[in-house]
């Protein structure tokens, strides 16, 4: 053997050592954001009708003839209250716009009520669907009177 073999690593020491394959995962990324998820609108308008409604001095949502229509079509076995009335959304694939229409008793500070109203709906809104609210439109379209509460709960002469 001569120095220069003598000097020299072997050629199973010289060589790269071997990489071995680390598993690929198919789709990449975290499995959870594969995929879309779309909301319609109805799901934003019933949790936005069923916040509003959770809020003090709201006596109803919807305009007069929207709530008596309702009334009439709840008498109707079968069919149950609709939270989505007086509620309308559009929503977009990350953001959402709402407009409701309330009725208020008679007292509260409308101010008062239309911001807890909007507090209530944007946090339950963006809570519930992650979309952002970016604006709740408040229409009262009437104000509830307490002798009107007594002529409803009067049971009608025509059954």
């Amino acid at each position: 053997m001569t120095d220069m073999n003598r000097t020299q690593a072997p050629e199973s020491e010289t060589q790269p050592p071997v990489q071995t394959r680390k598993p690929t995962r198919r789709g990449g990324g975290d499995p959870g954001t594969r995929g879309r998820t779309t909301i319609a609108d109805g799901v934003v308008e019933k949790i936005a009708g069923l916040a509003a409604r959770d809020v003090v001095g709201v006596h109803a949502l919807g305009s007069g003839l929207s709530r008596t229509f309702g009334a009439v079509r709840e008498r109707v076995p079968g069919q149950t209250k609709s939270v989505t009335r007086g509620v309308k959304a559009e929503v977009g694939e990350v953001q959402t716009a709402l407009d409701l229409e309330i009725v208020v008793d008679y007292g509260v500070s409308i101010g008062d009520v239309a911001r807890a109203v909007r507090e209530n709906v944007v946090s339950a809104v963006e809570r519930m669907t992650g979309l952002e609210v970016v604006e709740v439109n408040i229409a009262v379209s009437d104000v509830k009177l307490p002798e009107e509460e007594e002529e409803e709960e009067r049971e009608p002469r025509i059954q």
